[in-house]
């Protein structure tokens, strides 16, 4: 069974707000979301000139859709 509970993390202790759904001795996945950006790094305009192309038929129309056209 995989079961999601809200709860919170503070001074090294996670508080769940609703109760468990098992009374045993269970194992446990704990997420931490963050809200951290982690791209707070400055934009560089034009930083990736030259890595991105296309190509030159990009527009025509793609062989799998000759039926309907």
């Amino acid at each position: 069974m995989l079961t999601a509970i809200k709860g919170y993390y503070e001074k090294g202790r996670i508080i769940l707000k609703e109760n468990a759904p098992v009374q045993s001795k269970t194992d446990v996945i704990v997420t931490f979301l963050t809200e951290d950006n982690q791209l707070t790094g400055k934009r560089i305009p034009g930083a990736l000139k030259g890595k991105v192309s296309l190509p030159d038929d990009f527009n025509e129309p793609l062989d799998d859709l000759k039926d309907y056209m």
